[in-house]
């Protein structure tokens, strides 16, 4: 399970939808690039090239089951996600 206390700062954490749940990378990431893969449109490889981040966060159905589905296949568990603010 991801940590958010280890949570990469080079995250984006601007929600793209109101009520969406927000997802980030910590620093247990492994640069296996599984999350790019599945989402790229969220997920790439930050500017220090060590680690994967939240370019963007999803902003349709489809984008946040790509996300889950990141998630669901991230082989460190590195993949946070923060329930919508209410």
């Amino acid at each position: 399970m991801a940590d958010p206390d280890a949570m990469w700062e080079d995250n984006n954490l601007d929600a793209t939808q109101p009520g969406q749940p927000l997802f980030w990378t910590d620093t247990s990431c492994i640069l296996c690039s599984i999350c790019s893969a599945i989402a790229p449109e969220t997920f790439g490889i930050s500017s220090l090239e060590d680690h994967c981040v939240v370019h963007s966060q999803p902003s349709d159905a489809q984008g946040l089951a790509r996300c889950r589905e990141a998630e669901d296949n991230c082989p460190v568990e590195a993949i946070g996600i923060t329930p919508p603010s209410r």
